[in-house]
């Protein structure tokens, strides 16, 4: 197992959950948060472990190679863990340069400093999105063709490649892993659960785009995080892993599941959030 991680994006959602997840379970002996606490960062998600003497926080960009190279010189990073990345689907649809620039070159910038000390471990964080949709049967593997259907898919889909193409051409050592939807704590209000709870409680219209029916898999954020220490642990190097929760929903089942607990949470009926 790695002991000193730089952990990139970990005041995130996905990121402050692996953070805590192995600071909790004594899983390193340090980790370093670099993140640049853009609109979907917060630092009280990684509040319960501010003053873990494990922990450090850094404010910075991942495409700034002279600062992550100076924290993982003078941190002594064994492994980094690359979950930065812009995430929101609709957001590539209207800004998809700002999709490439970050999850594309920003790790070609991490990439570039793992050249310069290629005995770091390089783990990529990605997303089954870039294998496409879901059909009714059948689920995605580590086998299944990449066929992105946006530019946050085809974004990583393309910083995949990159991570391939580096550990091949220059012998780095790397692993990568696919996840499914996640959800869970500190999740932000943009993304389909807590958006879909936030208008619940606040009895405002449902806002369902499309029919629906598109499916995904769920994994509670806590077993992703749980995954990619084992991965870390256990993984082989320039293996691809895909990490899903077994639990297939379209997007209208979700929001049926969703009015159900809300309606036994506030005692209401059922029919009324529907309506």
């Amino acid at each position: 197992m790695f002991k000193r991680l730089l952990v990139t994006g970990g005041a995130g959602f996905i990121g402050s959950s692996f953070i805590r997840y192995g600071l909790q379970h004594s899983l390193c002996e340090k980790v370093v948060n670099l993140d640049l606490l853009t609109y979907a960062a917060n630092l009280e998600n990684v509040a319960s472990v501010a003053t873990d003497p494990r922990y450090l926080f850094v404010q910075g960009d991942i495409r700034d190679e002279a600062l992550v190279e100076k924290v993982c010189v003078d941190e002594g990073i064994e492994a980094i863990v690359h979950f930065a990345a812009e995430s929101h689907v609709d957001r590539s649809i209207v800004n998809p340069s700002l999709f490439f620039d970050t999850n594309v070159k920003g790790t070609l910038h991490l990439l570039e400093v793992q050249r310069r000390y290629p005995f770091v471990h390089f783990h990529h964080i990605s997303t089954d999105e870039v294998y496409g949709s879901l059909s009714h049967i059948g689920t995605f593997n580590e086998e299944s063709p990449c066929k992105p259907n946006s530019p946050y898919a085809a974004s990583k889909a393309a910083s995949d490649h990159a991570v391939r193409a580096y550990g091949h051409t220059y012998g780095l050592p790397y692993t990568l892993s696919h996840c499914t939807n996640n959800y869970g704590p500190c999740q932000y209000g943009e993304k389909l659960i807590p958006r879909m709870v936030e208008a619940l409680c606040d009895k405002k219209p449902l806002p369902l785009y499309g029919n629906g029916l598109n499916v995904r898999d769920w994994i509670f954020v806590d077993d992703h995080s749980a995954a990619v220490w084992c991965i870390l642990e256990k993984g082989k190097k320039g293996e691809v892993y895909d990490i899903g929760g077994e639990c297939e929903r379209n997007n209208r089942e979700i929001i049926v599941q969703l009015i159900e607990i809300v309606a036994k949470i506030t005692s209401e009926d059922p029919n009324r959030l529907r309506s």
